[in-house]
């Protein structure tokens, strides 16, 4: 089950946008027109529906993973550039 944000136009330019949950993008299409059509505003037949899936992501880490990591050594330049960045956010002294 996925969270989907579902849209259209409507003829005078109007964008109608409802938020459901399905399973697929057919259901999410289907689950919206029934809400549009509760409010009395329908998409026409050839009225392109925008499906956008939206996803979540959790991680958990604590902060002494993230002092750990961030005085660990960089793999590449851009690595460094953002470690040493973190540090100076955080207030912590450079190796």
């Amino acid at each position: 089950m996925a969270t989907c944000i579902v849209s259209y136009l409507d003829t005078e330019g109007l964008r109608h946008t409802v938020e459901v949950e399905a399973e697929s993008l057919f259901e999410a299409a289907a689950l919206a027109v029934r809400t549009f059509r509760q409010h009395d505003c329908e998409p026409g037949a050839m009225s392109p529906i925008e499906v956008e899936i939206r996803s979540s992501i959790t991680h958990t880490v604590t902060l002494k993973k993230i002092h750990s990591w961030l005085m660990g050594g960089a793999r590449t330049p851009k690595d460094a550039v953002l470690k040493e960045r973190l540090r100076e956010l955080l207030g912590l002294d450079p190796r």
